[in-house]
C-alpha cells in the first residue's frame, strides 16, 4: 500500500540523483554487477547506509512473502500426502480454511506482481548491502528468482498446482451443494419467502435448522473467489467434471471483477481468456468465458438490483419483528446472520462493480436506496449486541439439553471409535475443529467421509457454540462493511445521494455508523487510515446537521413571514377598507381584490394539498429521526454525538439570523424597529422549540448561549451583536438628529418626535423611541445590553462635560467674581457680557441623552417587573430604605443594583463612574471641585439668554419646548448629583447656589426689548421643572429666590398663548 500511495513511496525511487542507478539495477535484475559500473552507481555509494536503513522494512516484507510462499507449498504437499478429505458440507472449517489458504496465496502473489517498483526496491537494497558488507544479502538470490518467476503469477501457479489438483478439485466441487442454491434470483427468494419469520406463524418458535448451518451464511463473494481462482489453477477439471464447469460458468455470469485486496480488483473474464487462449484444445472454454462475459454485462446488474430491492423489504420485516419480540433471536439466530451476510454481499458487489466496470446500463449500478439496506443491517447488528445475553442463554440450554444427547447417541452407534478419536471426543466442544481435521485424513480409522451424519452434527454444534461464545466475531464475519474505508469517493457520493432524496434522509445515520466498522480493517502501522475514518465520520455528521439546520432556517423564514403579517401596521389597509364600506365611498379601482387576512394558509380544502411548509416539516422530521437515532457512537477512541453537531450549527445560525433580522444598513443608517425584530425572534424561537419534538436536544441551552451573547458588545466570534448595532444606531442616528434640531423629546408622549424641517428624515423617531419600542428593546438586549447602552450614553455625556469644564477654565475669573455678586444685578450684567461662550447647547445635549436613558430605564423596569416581579420589588424595597447616614460607597452599590433593574436613583451610578474616570492629573481635587461649582454657576447665569430664542416657546401639548431646553432640568440635577458625589460636596448646597444664581432670570422681567424677552415665561417654567425633577430641592427654596406668583402667571401666559396660536 505504501508503494501505491505516491506520498508514502520511498523517496529513493523518485530521487533524480539515483535515477540512472535505479534504471541500471532494474535492467540487470536479478544479476548484481557492481564492477565496471562505478559511474552509474557512484551516487549509490554515497547514500548506501541511508538506503540500507530506510529500505529494510520494504525489503524484508518481500522476504516475508517468500517465506509465506515456502510454508504454503510445504503445507499443500503435506495435505496431498495425507490425502485429506474435503467437503464443505461435512468438514466445513477444514475445507473453508484450505480454500481460503489457496486464494490468499494466489492474491498475495498477484499483488506482488502489481508492485511496479518491486525490482527497484529489492535491487537497491541489495546493491547497498553489497557495497557495505562486500556480499549480497543471503535471501537475495531466492528472492530475486521468485520475483522473476512470478512475473505472470497465474501462469506460474497453474503449473505449480498440477500435483495439488485433486484435493483442490474435491474441495471446489463440494460447493455444488451450496453455491447454486445461494446464487438465486430475487423472484426465487420471494417465492420461497426467504428470511420471513411471519410467513409460517405456527413454526415461528421452532429453531431455524439446516444440515449445512455454516454454509447458510457463508459469503457468496468468498465462494465466487474460491471458484474463479480455484478452477483457473485446476482448469483440467472444467473438461472432465460437468459439476465443476457448471460452478465455473455460474460464477463468471454473476461477476465482472473480484476483489483482490481492499480496492484492488481482478477482471476475471479477460484474465481467464488470456490464460486459456494459449492452451491447446481450450477453444470451447474460451467461448464459454466470452458468453459468460456477455451475460454478466447484460444481466448481472439487474439481477443484483432486484436482490437488493428484495433484501430491503426482507430485512425491514426481520428487524421490525425482532424489535418487537427479541426472544425470537434465540431460535431464529441463523436467519439474522443469513440476512446480514446476503445484504453485505450485495452491497460489496455494487461498490466493487460501480467503481470498476464500463456499464451498459448505469441505472443498475446507482442505488439511491442503498442507505436503507445498510440501515436495516445496522438495526439487526444492534439487536444482536443488545440482546446477546438472551441468545447466549438460549444456546447454552440448547447445547446441554439437545446437542449433547444427540451427539452421545451418534457416538454410541459408531461402528469403530479408536482410542485417539475417543480422547478427542471426550473434550469435544473445545476441540471441534481439530477433531474435524483429524477425522478427514485418509488413514484415520474413523473417517468423516463414511460418517457424514457425524460431520453435519459437528457443524451444527460448532454454530451453536459460536452463538454462545462468539457473537461479536460472528457479526464481523457476516456484516463487516469496512471495505468502504477504501472507496471513500463512492462512499461520499452515496451519502450525498441519500441526503438529496427526502425519503432516504432518515437512513443517513447509517453512513457515520459504517465508520465504526473501519476499526476492523485498518492497522496500527498505518495511522493515516485511522484519521481518514475519523474525518469521514465527522464530515457525515456535520453535513447531516447542516442539512437539518438549513431546513429549520427555511421553516423559520416562513414562520417569520407569517408572524410579520400579524404586525399592527398591516391592519391599516383592512381598517381603511372597512371605513370606506361604511361611508360607501367607491374605491379607486373597480373589482379590487380583497386582501387575504393572516391565517388563510391554515384553511385546507383537502388533505392532498401540500404546502412548502409541509414539505419542509416532513423533510426535517425524516432527517431528525436519523440524527436522534443513536445518542453517540465510538470510532477508535473518539466519541461522536450527532445531536451536538446539530446544537452547535443551530447556535451559529440563530446568532447570524438575529443579527441579520436587524437589517442594519450602515450606509443609509436604516435598522429594524425593535418591536418587529422581537416578533421575528419570537417566531424563530417558537420554531426552534418545536425541534425538541424531533430530537432530544436542550434548545434552552441554545437560547441561553445565543441570547446572552447578544447582550454583550461582541459575540464569542468577535462579531457585532444586536446590542452594539442598536446602541450605535440610537447614539449616532437618533440622538445626533436630536442635537441637530430635527427631533424633539416630548415628555407628554414619552417619546422622541420628528420636527417639521426642510429635509425630511428617513425614519420616524417616534416609531423607534415610544414606550412599546423601548420595552421591545429591553426584551431583546436584557439588563446586560441595557447596561452597555447606558455606559455608551454616559461616555458621550462625559465627553460633553469635559468640554464644559474647558469653557469654565477659560472663564474662571469672571465666574469667580459672579459667584460672589448674585445680589448685585448691574455688576452681574456687566460681568455676564465678559463671558466668552455659552454652555447651554452642550448642557441641553446632556439633558437629551439623559432623557433617552430614563426612557430606556423605565422600559427595562417594566419588562423586568413582568419577568421577575418578586426580585424587582425586593430591589425597590432595598433602595427605598437606605438610611440617609449610609456610607456613600455602600449607597452607590445599592444604586448600581437598582439601576441595573431599571429603577431611577437620586444619584446615577453610571454617570458617577463615567465622570470620575476623567479626572485630570495636573489639577488638584480642590481645583476640580471649584470648577464643578463654577460650572453650575455658568449654567445658571446663562439661562436668561434662552428667552430670546424663537424655539424656546413652551408647548403645553408636549409638556416641553421644541428646542429640548426642558431637558436641562434633568441635566442640571443629574450632573450636579454626580459631580458633587465624586468631589464629596453637598449636593443640596450646590443646587441652592444654582437657584440663587438663576434668580438673574428676574432681570429679564424688567427688560423692554421684545426680542430678548419674547419667550421669558417659557424660560421661567424651567425653574419649576428643575425643582420638580430634583430629589434635593423643594418649592420653599425656590420661593425664597424666585416668587411663585411669577411661575403661576407664566403658566397662565403660555397656556393662553398656545390656545390662541392653535385657534
Amino acid at each position: 500500500s505504501a508503494c501505491g500511495d505516491p506520498k508514502a513511496k520511498p523517496s529513493y525511487l523518485i530521487d533524480k540523483n539515483l535515477e540512472s542507478a535505479v534504471k541500471f539495477i532494474v535492467r540487470k535484475f536479478p544479476a548484481v554487477e557492481t564492477r565496471n559500473n562505478n559511474q552509474q552507481l557512484a551516487q549509490l555509494q554515497k547514500e548506501k547506509s541511508e538506503i540500507l536503513k530506510n529500505l529494510a522494512l520494504y525489503y524484508f516484507t518481500f522476504v516475508d512473502v517468500m517465506e509465506f510462499k515456502d510454508h504454503v507449498c510445504e503445507l499443500l504437499n503435506t495435505i496431498d500426502a495425507c490425502q485429506v478429505f474435503f467437503d464443505i458440507t461435512v468438514n466445513f472449517d477444514l475445507t473453508k480454511n484450505y480454500l481460503d489458504l489457496v486464494v490468499t496465496y494466489i492474491t498475495l502473489m498477484m499483488l506482488l506482481s502489481r508492485i511496479e517498483e518491486r525490482k527497484a526496491i529489492i535491487g537497491l537494497y541489495n546493491y547497498a548491502h553489497e557495497m557495505t558488507h562486500g556480499s549480497s544479502d543471503r535471501e537475495y538470490p531466492r528472492l530475486g528468482q521468485m520475483i522473476v518467476d512470478y512475473e505472470n503469477p497465474l501462469k506460474k501457479m497453474m503449473e505449480e498446482f498440477v500435483p495439488h489438483g485433486k484435493s483442490l478439485q474435491d474441495a471446489l466441487v463440494s460447493l455444488q451443494m451450496v453455491y447454486p442454491r445461494r446464487n438465486l434470483s430475487a423472484d426465487q427468494w420471494r417465492n420461497a419467502q426467504l428470511l420471513s419469520l411471519i410467513s409460517a406463524p405456527s413454526t415461528m418458535l421452532n429453531p431455524a435448522q439446516s444440515d449445512t448451518m455454516p454454509c447458510e451464511y457463508l459469503s457468496l463473494d468468498t465462494m465466487e473467489k474460491w471458484i474463479v481462482f480455484g478452477f483457473i489453477l485446476c482448469h483440467a477439471a472444467l473438461n472432465t467434471d460437468p459439476a465443476a464447469l457448471s460452478l465455473w460458468k455460474l460464477a463468471l455470469q454473476s461477476n465482472s471483477c473480484l476483489c483482490l485486496f481492499r480496492d484492488e480488483v481482478f477482471h476475471i473474464h479477460k484474465a481467464a481468456e488470456d490464460l486459456f487462449v494459449n492452451i491447446r484444445g481450450y477453444n470451447k472454454r474460451v467461448n464459454d468465458i466470452r458468453e459468460c462475459k456477455e451475460s454478466a454485462l447484460s444481466h448481472a446488474g439487474s439481477m443484483h438490483r432486484e436482490r437488493r430491492k428484495f433484501l430491503r423489504s426482507a430485512l425491514k420485516e426481520l428487524a421490525t419483528v425482532l424489535a418487537d419480540q427479541p426472544g425470537l433471536l434465540g431460535p431464529k439466530a441463523l436467519f439474522v446472520f443469513m440476512a446480514l451476510s446476503f445484504a453485505r454481499d450485495e452491497i460489496i458487489w455494487l461498490l466493487r462493480h460501480a467503481d470498476n466496470i464500463q456499464k451498459k446500463s448505469t441505472d443498475d449500478f446507482i442505488d439511491k436506496h442503498i442507505a436503507e439496506l445498510i440501515f436495516y443491517m445496522e438495526e439487526l447488528r444492534a439487536h444482536v449486541r443488545k440482546y446477546g445475553p438472551v441468545m447466549q442463554r438460549y444456546y447454552v440450554q440448547y447445547l446441554s439439553g439437545f446437542d449433547a444427547v444427540v451427539l452421545n447417541e451418534l457416538v454410541q452407534n459408531l461402528s469403530v471409535c479408536p482410542e485417539d478419536e475417543s480422547i478427542i471426543m471426550s473434550s469435544f466442544v473445545n476441540t471441534m475443529t481439530s477433531l474435524s481435521a483429524y477425522t478427514s485424513v485418509s488413514k484415520a480409522s474413523l473417517g468423516l467421509a463414511d460418517h457424514r451424519e457425524l460431520g453435519k452434527m459437528m457443524n451444527t454444534i460448532i454454530f451453536h457454540t459460536k452463538m454462545a461464545d462468539s457473537l461479536v466475531e460472528m457479526l464481523v464475519e457476516t456484516s463487516d462493511l469496512s471495505i468502504f474505508c477504501f472507496y471513500s469517493r463512492a462512499f461520499e457520493k452515496m451519502f450525498q445521494q441519500c441526503l438529496e432524496l427526502p425519503s432516504q434522509s432518515r437512513y443517513s445515520i447509517s453512513f457515520p455508523l459504517l465508520c465504526t466498522h473501519f476499526m476492523s480493517c485498518t492497522h496500527e502501522l498505518c495511522p493515516e487510515e485511522v484519521n481518514r475514518s475519523l474525518s469521514l465520520c465527522n464530515m457525515f455528521l456535520d453535513e447531516m446537521a447542516k442539512q437539518a439546520r438549513n431546513l429549520i432556517t427555511d421553516i423559520c423564514t416562513e414562520q417569520c413571514t407569517l408572524s410579520d403579517q400579524l404586525l399592527p401596521k398591516h391592519c391599516a389597509k383592512t381598517i381603511s377598507q372597512a371605513v370606506n364600506k361604511k361611508s360607501k365611498k367607491q374605491t379607486g379601482k373597480k373589482g379590487e381584490p380583497e386582501r387575504e387576512k393572516p391565517g388563510v394558509e391554515s384553511m385546507r380544502k383537502n388533505r392532498l394539498l401540500v404546502t412548502n411548509l409541509d414539505k419542509l416539516h416532513t423533510a426535517l422530521s425524516e432527517l431528525c429521526f436519523s440524527i436522534n437515532y443513536v445518542p453517540n457512537m465510538m470510532v477508535w477512541e473518539h466519541t461522536f454525538t450527532p445531536r451536538e453537531y446539530l446544537t452547535s450549527h443551530l447556535e451559529i445560525r440563530f446568532t447570524k439570523s438575529i443579527v441579520g433580522m436587524t437589517m442594519y444598513n450602515q450606509a443609509t443608517q436604516e435598522i429594524a424597529k425593535p418591536s418587529e425584530l422581537l416578533t421575528s425572534v419570537r417566531a424563530y424561537m417558537t420554531v426552534l422549540q418545536s425541534i425538541e419534538n424531533y430530537v432530544q436536544i436542550d434548545i434552552t441551552r441554545v437560547f441561553n448561549n445565543v441570547l446572552l451573547q447578544q447582550t454583550q458588545h461582541l459575540d464569542s466570534h468577535g462579531e457585532p451583536t444586536i446590542t452594539s448595532l442598536y446602541t450605535n444606531w440610537y447614539l449616532e442616528t437618533l440622538l445626533r438628529q436630536v442635537s441637530n434640531g430635527h427631533i424633539a423629546y416630548f415628555p407628554a408622549m414619552k417619546a422622541f418626535v420628528n420636527l417639521p424641517t426642510e429635509n425630511e428624515l428617513t425614519f420616524n423617531a417616534e416609531e423607534y423611541s415610544d414606550i412599546s419600542e423601548m420595552r421591545s428593546l429591553s426584551e431583546l438586549l436584557g439588563p446586560y445590553g441595557m447596561k452597555f447602552l447606558s455606559e455608551s450614553l454616559m461616555w458621550h455625556i462625559s465627553s460633553q462635560v469635559a468640554e464644559l469644564k474647558k469653557l469654565v477654565v477659560d472663564n474662571v475669573e469672571v465666574l469667580t467674581q459672579m459667584r460672589t455678586s448674585f445680589d448685585k444685578p448691574d455688576h452681574m450684567a456687566a460681568l455676564f457680557k465678559r463671558l466668552t461662550c455659552v454652555v447651554l447647547k452642550r448642557m441641553t445635549i446632556i439633558g437629551v441623552i439623559l432623557s433617552f436613558r430614563s426612557l430606556a430605564q423605565e422600559a427595562l423596569r417594566d419588562v423586568l417587573s413582568c419577568h421577575i416581579p418578586f426580585l424587582v420589588s425586593s430591589v425597590e424595597d432595598f433602595k427605598d430604605h437606605i438610611p440617609r447616614e449610609t456610607d456613600m460607597k455602600v449607597a452607590m452599590n445599592v444604586y448600581e443594583l437598582s439601576s441595573a433593574a431599571g429603577l431611577p436613583c437620586e444619584i446615577d451610578p453610571a454617570l458617577v463612574v463615567a465622570l470620575s474616570s476623567q479626572k485630570s492629573e495636573n489639577i488638584s481635587p480642590e481645583e476640580e471641585y471649584k470648577i464643578a461649582c463654577l460650572l453650575m454657576v455658568f449654567v445658571a447665569v446663562s439661562m436668561p439668554t434662552l428667552a430670546s430664542n424663537v424655539m424656546s416657546q413652551y408647548s403645553p401639548a408636549i409638556e416641553g419646548h421644541c428646542n429640548n431646553i426642558h431637558c436641562l432640568a434633568k441635566a442640571i440635577n443629574q450632573i450636579a448629583a454626580a459631580l458633587f458625589t465624586i468631589h464629596k460636596g453637598s449636593i443640596e448646597d450646590r443646587l441652592k447656589e444654582f437657584l440663587l444664581a438663576s434668580s438673574s432670570l428676574l432681570k429679564i422681567g424688567q427688560e423692554t426689548d421684545k426680542t430678548t424677552t419674547r419667550n421669558r415665561e417659557s424660560v421661567y417654567l424651567l425653574l419649576d421643572m428643575i425643582v420638580q425633577e430634583s430629589p434635593f430641592l423643594t418649592m420653599d427654596l425656590l420661593e425664597s429666590c424666585f416668587p411663585y406668583v411669577l411661575l403661576r402667571n407664566a403658566y397662565h401666559a403660555v397656556y393662553k398663548q398656545s390656545v390662541s396660536s392653535s385657534a
